[in-house]
């Protein structure tokens, strides 16, 4: 099985290249998911994974199917749950069993999955394929299923396992997965490997014969050949042996939550330990809380915070959620004076600092802290009976009718707990259980339970920021970066955040090492024309409405599509005699699709559901009709084929190879149109804005382990490498330090070399090192890049500014940017008239190779004469 696998990229999954597998997805997997989830780009490559995988899959009969999608805590495996739910329905599968460990996460799953009126019910309003309208249904067995249904029975491990060994009426029986297909999807499945961990010491038919969570689960699996199990889990110890020869050739998609907090899904994670009481713990953690809120309000933005009381006993969370209700009732403006003296906490200090700048009073603030943390806002999940009775509460807490503000528990929320609005947690108490140096059980579930709460809280400010990801890791001063942090409250214990923070690491939810730099312009820089009165032009996103979609996407349009026909030729021979010559000779034909015949095409159309006349209005509002699609150059009038077959084939097509390259090239086209329709693209025309106010001082955040660096930046800066220039010396460049990358040092190099050339034509140089000072939108799919360099040229005489982007690269095949690039250099006016000035925008690349880089210099130049 395992070399039909898709192969895991070592690139970051957002990258700026399309995914061959996020373009096998299907449209109706899209339509049937509510809108509000946007498929986020690593989602899409997890069922592109899927979809390519069962496409293969199938061609070889390899059943029962068991596959593995290992993904980070928080990374949205019910909305994959939930969209494969409707894949396999449209392959011919109608009953599927969801179970896992806990309660809890059974009724937060029923609830997204046959809550209409839930605000994270995970389907469309309507689910339908085609004209086929689908109802999902609860059942308690598959035996009376309605066939025309999604039938779903919900169960916890244990319960299923209880249920089918003492069987009663009405309820499944091992015999249900014996007479129909069955899609098994186990959440949390790190948790039916008890009998895996402990195999290596049981004989083949001992272990088959203990009655087990896992072998339960193993028996109904294996019941019926076509069944399928679908695992998820954040936490398979592949450490194990047995459990990574388990899963070694059945993990279809596996997502870290490194790779999760490198691509800005989460928050970030700041470990506040304090010498205080556990009140004052809990009281600091409702300040910063409430002081989030007042942040999200003053930029229009209706997100209530949350935070977690985490205590270890079910008693001792009882006894401070009754400390807790008392003082908050009796709170005064000693307390709060009391936490504003904690003068090394800087967090808090920027919350009093808020406070004053915006003219609160303490008075005020100190009624906010009554009022949102009154008792009836107040969530105890700690017994069983109330965690049950208030797990709809606590899946709901994003809801604007949702009221409550802090949650007291104990170890209830450890999984399937999916709240995005949490940004602290309060240890409130203090020990330790690292063994041998190492991180214990319980620091591993804190860190786990971090890692949950570390979901990103999605809000965006402006159209261009992204809506699931962090926007300020290159603004850390932005009072906006503490709505993108979760702060984990502890006791002063430095041996204990130590080993957080080495199980923080273990789990990916902190780097190794970072550290914060600022980033200054040189004071002689701010003090030119350029700076204080100049300009810099960059584009912006547009949103591409649907209606102004007229047309296939040009890929599609320009594409030859290929297709092979089966002859049903075969031959024997015989080895060791010699060779055969009578192999069988295929011919090739190119032609347009129409050319098959409109009977045909219509045929081909009603076989696929994507091409259902209310899919194709929905694609193309413009559309007027099913011949309009057929006919027209804009739609399947031009579209080009190369079938190839045997001589005879290609001179008389039959009309059933004619239907089978239609239904074969149109399979293929639906499969790309959601790939390639983009929903932003970036704008044509280049705006003006202040110099000063794109280029000024920042802080960032740096890595210091080169190996370690996607993206951004590394500790390689002018005083600490053997620099043969001092960049931060020369006038041309704008920074009062270099940090960067060998690839920009030798850039920085050659640049000095041209420099006295430069000068001899243009007035002002300067050249900016973009620490994400800027970016610019791909004019074809709005996708954002950030150039290394900025380039401004000054030609008083000519009135002519230039601005050029610089991108720079070890070789051309690294060049990531050179498609995105072209759009710029190709489709953009590339020019403003500007007060009585003209401003020319460009491109180009440098590439380190001593060859090339020559190129670079005579590119430059033909640039600049031909603008001249």
């Amino acid at each position: 099985m395992n070399e039909l696998l898709p192969k895991i990229s070592d690139e970051k999954l957002n990258s700026d290249r399309p995914s061959e597998n996020k373009s096998k997805i299907p449209l109706f997997i899209y339509l049937n998911l509510k809108k509000e989830f946007e498929l986020r780009l690593y989602q899409q490559e997890a069922f592109g994974r899927f979809v390519s995988y069962w496409n293969e899959h199938s061609k070889h009969k390899r059943m029962p199917l068991q596959l593995l999608f290992h993904m980070a805590t928080g990374s949205g495996k019910t909305l994959i749950m939930a969209g494969l739910i409707i894949y396999l329905y449209e392959k011919g599968y109608r009953n599927f069993l969801f179970f896992v460990n806990s309660n809890n996460i059974i009724e937060k799953t029923r609830d997204n999955f046959l809550n209409t009126n839930s605000s994270k019910y995970l389907f469309s309003e309507n689910i339908s394929l085609g004209e086929k309208k689908i109802m999902i249904k609860e059942v308690n067995n598959f035996q009376a299923a309605n066939q025309d249904d999604i039938n779903i029975v919900f169960s916890t491990i244990q319960g299923l396992h209880s249920r089918l060994n003492t069987p009663k009426e009405n309820s499944l029986t091992y015999e249900d997965f014996e007479d129909q297909k069955i899609v098994l999807i186990s959440d949390e499945a790190h948790h039916i490997n008890a009998e895996t961990k402990k195999s290596s010491s049981l004989g083949t038919e001992e272990r088959e014969n203990i009655l087990s969570w896992e072998s339960t689960v193993n028996r109904i699996f294996k019941a019926n050949k076509e069944n399928i199990l679908l695992e998820f889990t954040a936490t398979a110890d592949l450490s194990n042996a047995e459990i990574e020869n388990k899963y070694k050739d059945k993990i279809i998609f596996d997502y870290s939550l490194k790779q999760f907090r490198q691509d800005g899904y989460s928050k970030e994670v700041k470990v506040l330990q304090s010498d205080l009481s556990p009140f004052d713990r809990a009281l600091q953690g409702i300040i910063l809380n409430q002081y989030r809120r007042k942040v999200f309000e003053k930029y229009q933005q209706a997100i209530k915070p949350v935070i977690l009381f985490k205590s270890k006993t079910i008693k001792e969370s009882q006894v401070f959620f009754e400390e807790f209700t008392h003082k908050i009732k009796s709170l005064k403006i000693a307390d709060l004076k009391r936490i504003h003296g904690l003068k090394s906490n800087e967090p808090i200090q920027k919350v009093f600092a808020y406070l004053e700048t915006n003219k609160i009073s303490l008075e005020n603030f100190l009624l906010e802290l009554k009022e949102d943390f009154s008792e009836e806002k107040l969530l105890s999940v700690n017994s069983k009976d109330e965690s049950e009775q208030k797990q709809l509460a606590v899946n709901s807490l994003e809801d604007e009718a949702n009221e409550y503000r802090a949650i007291f528990a104990v170890d209830k929320l450890n999984e399937g707990w999916d709240v995005l609005n949490l940004f602290d947690i309060v240890r409130l108490y203090d020990t330790r259980d690292a063994k041998k140096g190492k991180p214990g059980k319980t620091t591993m579930a804190e860190a786990q339970l971090i890692g949950r709460g570390a979901r990103y809280c999605p809000f965006k400010i402006t159209d261009e920021q992204p809506f699931y990801e962090r926007k300020f890791d290159d603004d850390l001063k932005n009072e906006l970066r503490i709505c993108e942090e979760l702060f984990y409250h502890s006791a002063y214990n430095p041996r204990y955040i130590q080993e957080l923070n080495e199980a923080l690491v273990e789990i990916g939810i902190k780097e190794k090492e970072s550290f914060e730099r600022q980033v200054k312009l040189k004071e002689t820089f701010k003090q030119t024309a350029f700076y204080t009165d100049g300009f810099i032009f960059l584009n912006h996103l547009e949103k591409r409405y649907r209606k102004d979609i007229n047309a296939f996407p040009q890929a599609i349009l320009d594409k030859t599509f290929q297709v092979h026909l089966k002859s049903g030729f075969s031959k024997s021979s015989t080895l060791f005699f010699g060779t055969e010559s009578n192999s069988m000779q295929r011919a090739k034909k190119s032609v347009c699709l129409p050319d098959l015949g409109e009977h045909i095409l219509r045929k081909a159309l009603n076989s696929l559901p994507f091409y259902e006349f209310s899919n194709l209005k929905e694609l193309f509002p413009e559309l007027n009709s099913v011949s309009e699609f057929l006919s027209s150059v804009e739609f399947l009038g031009k579209i080009k084929m190369n079938i190839s077959g045997t001589a005879e084939q290609i001179q008389h097509l039959s009309p059933n190879e004619k239907l089978e390259v239609a239904i074969e090239v149109l399979d293929e086209i639906s499969l790309s149109i959601t790939s390639c329709i983009q929903e932003f693209t970036g704008s044509k025309e280049f705006s003006a804005f202040p110099t000063l106010e794109i280029i000024k001082d920042k802080s960032l955040r740096y890595k210091k382990n080169p190996e370690e660096i996607e993206s951004g930046n590394i500790l390689n800066h002018s005083s600490e490498i053997n620099f043969p220039i001092d960049p931060s010396k020369k006038d041309w460049f704008v920074l009062e330090e270099f940090i960067g990358t060998p690839e920009h040092r030798i850039f920085l190099e050659y640049f000095e070399k041209i420099y006295k050339s430069l000068c001899l034509k243009y007035d002002d140089i300067y050249l900016i090192k973009n620490e994400h000072f800027f970016k610019i939108y791909n004019i074809e799919n709005g996708q954002p890049v950030y150039p290394d360099f900025m380039l401004i040229l000054s030609d008083p005489k000519q009135k002519t500014d230039f601005q050029i982007f610089i991108d720079v690269h070890e070789n051309r095949k690294h060049d990531r940017n050179a498609s995105l690039y072209e759009s710029l250099n190709k489709k953009s006016p590339q020019e403003n008239i500007f007060k009585n000035k003209t401003i020319l925008i460009r491109r180009i690349s440098f590439f380190t190779d001593a060859i090339q880089s020559k190129e670079f210099e005579q590119d430059l130049e033909k640039m600049l004469e031909k603008a001249r």
